[in-house]
């Protein structure tokens, strides 16, 4: 997707190595054999005599630890034959263990170690997953079937991948609507939320474009289909939600290639510590032996190796479900480290449309000044261009009037009343312009708003001034951005004025003006410079070349497909509160990630010092090993909880 080339070469390498990223599945039989071999470990302490006991504890170890025995030394060999350098990994650690627990007569400690490890391991698998499902909850929306409208009219129920542009359904009421397309005819009210997260459903006539995955209210209604099922934006955001599972962060990226090193040395190590310790200090061989054992299952990394998958991936299931989607983990750890933020104007930090800001009559009184409005509402009703709709919605009328209106190129429009002539248009279009008028209008263009003025017989005697508001959510997550420490900078095509005054109302840092789209990511390129690390916040269209040079380029969604294309996050709800939302859990996502790496390392450490000084046996050592394991597991989990 993004061609972030520059700092985005996020290891797409994962060369499955089955370490405790298990990108596989178990299936059923590795539990059903934990169990088996589980009940087999509980006998072994019935009183049956040693032999017994002893058989049933290896029993454990062979079945209980299926799984980690075959991954440790099938991917151990496949991984060394792939690299072409010897890649353990952890699970051949505690296979080792086990066994040497036994060659030395400690059945039952061996199992023991099988029994956790592997209950661990479980229990991370399920972490892992229950992160996943929150995403893969998508999936469960897609759609598989649509009532295709055959030429005699009749319908066809086929499946979704065997229709073709140009093709026309039929959609039923509760219907899920099959693919993207646009409506020929009835209306609709449509939940959209597995698209946006928006819980109010849209509402949809002729013409209006409809998203495959959405589902349909009370009504029904035709459509003609405009995409193939494959370029869905609903396919798009699946496939966007794929790759966030296998782009793992920085973190995990360096604990999966620090892992083999780390299992290599450790093997190295115990060898040695074995021969050494009888020859050097005189220990017994089984002293040195056990000793060795243990020490094996206390390096053991596999609590470092834990603590930053289950978190990431709990980081990014939490905002999926609130309509913000990350391509990948390295975006979201990465996001924490971002030094500025860019922003396109319209459509991000404003809200896309002009609306009526002023309305303001030379020496008015109060009847005068709304029959001016009815006026002026019922011209701009026979008007076409898009600051039409803004008078009409923005300004209130007492009396509904029914004028004939004559548009006049280059002139604006112009309706006569009882022998009076009135007209809308700007300024050079009126004989008379009274100074006070004058003032107030050069006044309101200091603010950046666009000002069109209102005359009767050639006399301009009142005008209307707009602009494109600011989104109201701006201004907090501007503030939020600037308490974290983070320069803001407005990029927008619009002229310098403007730009600074929307700049001033919002507070950011910097207004870049007259920037062109395709400026836009040379504008990016320069703060690059600057801040070093820049994400770009836009609406996809025009900023597209932008958010692909920026480190991080954020999509205000709504369901453009290029936006989703090309940007690493998307805000399906284009809904800037979520932005400061995602910058705090990847704050959290870091923290967690540095409390998991350093209570691991310091287990590790605490266990090794007192293993040498012949404070710790094989049990104990097991157990402090998978606590810490399972605490690191169960600290990732936290992100998944909703911030308050």
């Amino acid at each position: 997707m993004s061609n972030h080339e520059h700092n985005h070469d996020h290891e797409h390498d994962h060369n499955h190595s089955h370490d405790h990223n298990h990108e596989h599945s178990h299936g059923a039989l590795p539990t059903i054999l934990y169990f088996i071999g589980l009940g087999a470990f509980i006998l072994s302490y019935f009183p049956f005599g040693t032999l017994t006991a002893n058989i049933l504890a290896t029993v454990t170890i062979f079945l209980s630890g299926y799984h980690i025995i075959i991954e440790g030394f099938s991917d151990t060999i496949s991984q060394t034959k792939e690299n072409r350098k010897f890649t353990p990994n952890v699970h051949i650690l505690m296979a080792f263990a086990a066994f040497g627990a036994a060659i030395i007569g400690d059945f039952k400690e061996g199992a023991l170690l099988i029994v956790i490890f592997a209950g661990a391991h479980f229990l991370e698998d399920y972490v892992e997953e229950k992160s996943k499902k929150e995403i893969t909850n998508l999936m469960a929306m897609n759609p598989t079937e649509a009532r295709l409208i055959l030429d005699n009219g009749d319908t066809k129920i086929v499946p979704v991948g065997e229709l073709k542009i140009g093709d026309h359904l039929q959609v039923l009421n509760g219907d899920q609507i099959p693919t993207d397309g646009e409506i020929l005819s009835g209306f609709a009210n449509i939940d959209e939320s597995s698209i946006n997260g928006e819980s109010i459903p849209a509402e949809k006539t002729t013409g209006d474009f409809v998203f495959g995955s959405t589902m349909n209210g009370q009504s029904s209604f035709t459509m003609v289909v405009t995409k193939d099922s494959s370029d869905t934006v609903f396919a798009k955001i699946l496939e966007l939600v794929n790759q966030s599972q296998s782009n793992l962060s920085k973190t995990a990226t360096k604990i999966k290639k620090l892992e083999p090193k780390y299992v290599t040395l450790v093997l190295v190590s115990i060898t040695l510590y074995i021969i050494l310790m009888p020859l050097v200090f005189g220990h017994t061989w089984y002293e040195s032996f056990y000793k060795g054992m243990v020490f094996l299952t206390v390096a053991s990394p596999c609590a470092l190796a834990a603590s930053d998958v289950p978190a990431t991936l709990s980081g990014i299931s939490n905002l999926a479900k609130r309509g913000v989607l990350f391509k990948g983990g390295s975006y979201l750890s990465n996001l924490v480290d971002i030094k500025a933020f860019a922003f396109d104007k319209t459509g991000t930090l404003t809200q896309g449309k002009p609306s009526v800001t002023d309305v303001y009559f030379l020496n008015e009184n109060k009847t005068e000044a709304e029959n001016y409005k009815n006026i002026i509402v019922a011209m701009e009703k026979q008007a076409n261009h898009p600051l039409a709709t803004a008078i009409i919605e923005g300004i209130p009328v007492t009396e509904e009037l029914d004028l004939v209106v004559e548009n006049q190129i280059g002139h604006g429009l112009v309706t006569s009343i009882q022998q009076d002539l009135y007209k809308i248009g700007k300024a050079e279009q009126f004989n008379v312009l009274p100074l006070q008028l004058e003032q107030k209008r050069e006044e309101f263009a200091r603010e950046g708003k666009t000002v069109v003025l209102f005359g009767k017989n050639d006399h301009a005697i009142g005008l209307i001034a707009m602009m494109d508001l600011p989104n109201e959510k701006a201004v907090d997550m501007i503030k939020y951005m600037k308490q974290a420490g983070i320069h803001t900078i407005m990029i927008t095509g619009d002229n310098e004025v403007t730009g600074q005054a929307i700049g001033k109302t919002l507070n950011v840092d910097d207004v870049k003006g007259n920037v062109l789209p395709e400026n836009k990511a040379q504008a990016v390129e320069e703060l690059q410079k600057v801040y070093g690390q820049v994400a770009m916040v836009g609406d996809g269209v025009n900023d597209a070349p932008a958010l692909v040079k920026s480190d991080i380029g954020i999509a205000m969604g709504e369901g453009t497909d290029i936006a989703i294309d090309v940007a690493d996050v998307v805000l399906m709800k284009n809904d800037l509160d979520q932005l400061t939302y995602a910058h705090r859990i990847s704050k959290r996502l870091n923290r967690v990630v540095m409390q998991n790496i350093t209570f691991s390392m310091a287990v590790v450490l605490l266990l090794v010092v007192l293993n040498i000084f012949g404070k710790m046996n094989l049990p104990i050592g097991i157990l402090a090993h998978e606590s810490s394991t399972i605490l690191v597991l169960l600290n990732g989990i936290r992100l998944l909880k909703p911030l308050k």
